[in-house]
């Protein structure tokens, strides 16, 4: 229960990986801030929470609007008056060859991957910047090293590991940590309603032979945003049973 006081914001966190990331941060002791695209989408993870014994409240926010980002973050601290760490976890892909990839389908995911990152960043940290600590976590993806049919994606997650960069080093002096995780492939709905091939050639690229679970990223997160990292910051960690290199 290393998290017990602490408020922590998961965006992203209705499902998936997200609510992974949430259900550890809870089991650890942390009030957590259930955000996603519609209240509606909360709602599981939320339940899951409370029915465990823990806290949580839901709220709804689309990243990539900015108005939204602060009303997330005012009824945060109207909730609770406080707040400790971020989890910028929400995202989506639109993936396609270069050639073939509308400005559309380039345009969005650059929005909500690496413009909802930034302002999620940008108003948490002046608040966090003002109380003298705190911890931001940025789950980018090993796909910012580049990859096939993923320009917009990969694009948007190498921003988000220079965004990373950028804020440790702005935010150091003020106590506030932020570093970014890569997951690897992790066993979630989507990627378990793939093809049973498909599934086959992504096992044989993972050294160690199998899928992550969400928990497997979310150990990592409840460490990251604890007491225990005051001294972790502008790191790229990857969780992805060494397929990430």
């Amino acid at each position: 229960m290393k998290l017990v006081d602490k408020v922590c914001i998961v965006t992203g966190a209705g499902r998936g990986l997200g609510q992974g990331i949430a259900l550890k941060l809870a089991k650890e002791g942390a009030k957590v801030v259930v955000a996603d695209i519609t209240e509606e989408a909360t709602e599981d993870t939320v339940r899951m929470i409370k029915e465990a014994g823990g806290e949580a409240t839901g709220v709804a926010v689309n990243i990539a609007d900015y108005d939204q980002v602060q009303a997330m973050f005012a009824k945060v601290l109207e909730v609770y008056g406080d707040y400790d760490a971020i989890v910028n976890n929400a995202g989506i892909n639109r993936d396609r060859m270069i050639h073939k990839m509308s400005v559309e389908e380039w345009q969005v995911v650059i929005d909500v991957d690496l413009t909802g990152t930034f302002y999620c960043v940008q108003e948490a940290v002046k608040y966090l910047r003002e109380k003298g600590s705190g911890s931001i976590v940025n789950i980018a993806s090993g796909s910012w090293l580049g990859n096939l049919g993923q320009a917009n994606y990969a694009a948007a997650k190498a921003g988000v590991v220079g965004l990373t960069k950028t804020a440790a080093r702005e935010l150091a002096i003020k106590g506030v940590t932020c570093n970014a995780i890569c997951p690897g492939f992790i066993k979630t709905d989507m990627t378990t309603s793939m093809p049973e091939a498909a599934w086959d050639r992504m096992m044989a690229k993972i050294p160690m032979g199998y899928a992550g679970e969400p928990e497997d990223v979310g150990n990592l997160v409840a460490f990251l945003v604890s007491d225990e990292a005051r001294y972790i910051t502008a790191e790229v960690i990857n969780v992805g049973g060494g397929m990430i290199v």
